[in-house]
Formats: C-alpha cells, sequence, structure tokens
C-alpha cells in the first residue's frame, strides 16, 4: 500500500492551515507554516481562483490529511456514515474521530496522530483487555484503553504519564494516567471536533 514519505509541513502548506501533523513542533517558530505560509511550489503572484470543484476536493483532502487516512479507507468510512442515520457529513466526522489512533492521541499518549498510529501498530495498547494493534479500530461507549503491562515500564510512557492533562481531554472520554488508561464514556459528535471544517464540501464531492 502507498505511503506518503515526504515532509508533512508541505500539507499543511497546501492546505493553506495548520493541521498540527507534527505534535509541540507546529506550536513553535519552526512551524513551516510561520516560515513559509504559502502552498509548496513556485510562489505565485495571484492565486487562482479556485471552481467549486476544487473547494469540495480542498476540504476532502484536509480531513484526510487530518486524521491519516488514505483515500480507499475514506471512501469506506463515506459510504458507512451515508446508511447511517443522521446528517451524512457529521456521521463522517464522528467515525474518524472513533479511530483507536485518534483516541490514543486525545487522550495525550501521543503528540500527533501520527505518533499515536506507529504506538498503536507497535502493540502499547489493551482495549477491553485485548491487544490491539490496528489503528482503524473504531471505539464505542464502554471501551477501555490501557496501555499495555509491559510498555507500561516503558521509558517514553512513565514520562508521558506525567504530563498528560486531562482537561485537554474531550468530554466524551475520560483518562486515569496513574494506571495509564482512558474510557470511553459516550459517542464523540460534531461539537467535540476542533477544527474548522465544512464537511457538507465532502458531501458534495462524492455526490457529485
Amino acid at each position: 500500500m502507498a505511503r506518503y514519505t515526504e515532509a508533512v509541513c508541505r500539507l499543511c502548506r497546501r492546505e493553506g492551515e495548520k493541521l498540527f501533523l507534527k505534535g509541540d513542533r507546529c506550536y513553535s517558530p519552526k512551524c513551516a507554516m510561520e516560515r513559509r505560509p504559502h502552498p509548496p511550489g513556485p510562489v505565485r503572484r495571484f492565486r487562482a481562483k479556485e471552481s467549486d470543484y476544487g473547494n469540495q476536493l480542498r476540504e476532502k483532502q484536509k480531513v484526510r490529511r487530518i486524521y491519516g487516512v488514505f483515500e480507499k479507507q475514506f471512501r469506506r468510512y463515506f459510504k458507512r456514515a451515508k446508511r447511517m442515520k443522521g446528517v451524512t457529513g457529521s456521521n463522517l466526522l464522528v467515525i474518524l474521530e472513533s479511530r483507536l489512533d485518534n483516541v490514543v492521541f486525545r487522550l495525550g499518549f501521543a503528540d500527533s496522530r501520527a505518533q499515536a498510529r506507529q504506538l498503536v501498530r507497535h502493540g502499547h495498547f489493551d482495549v477491553n483487555g485485548r491487544k490491539t494493534n490496528i489503528p482503524s479500530f473504531l471505539v464505542k461507549p464502554g471501551d477501555q484503553i490501557v496501555v499495555r503491562d509491559r510498555s507500561k515500564g516503558n521509558a517514553y510512557f512513565k514520562e508521558r504519564v506525567q504530563t498528560i492533562d486531562g482537561s485537554k481531554v474531550p468530554g466524551w472520554l475520560t483518562i486515569d494516567a496513574a494506571n495509564f488508561a482512558g474510557s470511553v464514556v459516550a459517542e464523540p459528535t460534531r461539537e467535540d471536533i476542533d477544527f474548522t471544517l465544512n464537511e457538507q464540501l465532502i458531501v458534495e464531492y462524492y455526490s457529485r
């Protein structure tokens, strides 16, 4: 399967806003959006006017890049969201928020979703007592996410739990840093997503 291997800061510059793909670096003066706030490639004097299709595509690409999902999987999520009750765009974002790698990031065990994805793949977490190394695993209310016993002695996690700020954990999750654990207390809602997104443009893109 193809994997993006270039500098992720180029993705933020292409979308014209910070996607917070590199954790703490995104909040520092070293952030590429602070130093070069223009799309990668030759600097254009005049920016071309984008069409409706172009705006729809950019919004879809932005959401894909935020959550680190490839096109084929993203399309599957959209089809699933369309079958669900409620607003399709909001359903899509709720599905993405429910991914295990995103939950690990939201709980504060990682600085970015990419780092959380790597931690999950390396088998550092149990979900409801079972080792789960699939980043796309979708959690549901009542699920318990715990750092595995063999990983609790890891220097990274020992240091990490000391810096987790419970006030930054969204309301649909709870964190018990002392026990290296978190839990899902409710389904995420559209209001829990802190990015400026227009999911309706994504619906329009796939409805062409």
